[in-house]
């Protein structure tokens, strides 16, 4: 066990040392790469909601609540559970009117809205909770998202690309001004990034959806040793 960890301690200072050679030499190269890993997402997270207009304060957001309680009571049915759900914004605003006139504005009503956020596991039932949704009062909508529940391998994949890439670069660099790539100096990872990817249509539901692809992008910037 100690000439095991001697070995490693010995082989960590090499390393050391040689990347401090290499740095008091100025014999390094720092390229930048890129991985991009494209997966099919697993769930999508939607914004929706009711707005209700009526004389009163009141009026409007009694209306609004019992339209939204029918939209969540229908949302669960069809399988969504209640910790996917989660109210976004709860808003309630008078409408002015007379702006154009000679006299003051005055309030001619109330709008209240209450927007949703709703996490949907099961894309092939996506379409069907939409149309349920609107068919129990939902009348607003402000887009729809799709991801991974659990991004990492993907994330992972995208980071073992971009240094693949980046290794790649330093090699064709190097190469071309007649030296060799040594050992890898550092790595800095500038991020990883999340975007969409080309389009597919899920199966026939009363509302069509294209969940598409969730494209991960991981940026390295990694230094390389110049060997002799």
């Amino acid at each position: 066990m100690r000439i095991l960890k001697s070995l490693t301690l010995s082989t960590a200072l090499a390393l050391v040392l040689a990347s401090a050679a290499a740095a008091e030499t100025g014999r390094t190269i720092t390229v930048t790469g890129e991985g991009i890993v494209q997966a099919a997402p697993d769930q999508a997270t939607i914004s929706l909601g009711v707005t209700t207009t009526n004389e009163t304060a009141v009026q409007a957001l009694a209306a609004n609540s019992a339209a939204v309680a029918e939209v969540i009571a229908e949302l669960k049915a069809a399988g969504v559970e209640g910790g996917d759900l989660q109210t976004s914004n709860l808003s309630l605003n008078p409408n002015w009117s007379n702006y154009d006139s000679a006299s003051a504005a005055s309030i001619s009503g109330y709008t209240a809205s209450n927007l949703l956020t709703v996490r949907v596991r099961d894309l092939a039932a996506l379409g069907g909770i939409l149309d349920a949704a609107v068919s129990d009062g939902a009348n607003t909508m402000n887009g729809i998202t799709f991801g991974l529940a659990d991004p990492t391998p993907v994330m992972n994949a995208a980071r073992a690309k971009a240094v693949a890439d980046a290794t790649a670069r330093a090699t064709v660099l190097i190469t071309a001004a007649g030296g060799t790539l040594g050992p890898i100096v550092s790595i800095t990872e500038s991020g990883v990034f999340s975007g969409p990817g080309p389009l597919f249509r899920e199966q026939a539901s009363a509302v069509p959806i294209e969940s598409g692809e969730v494209g991960m992008t991981a940026s390295v910037t990694v230094t390389f040793e110049i060997a002799e």
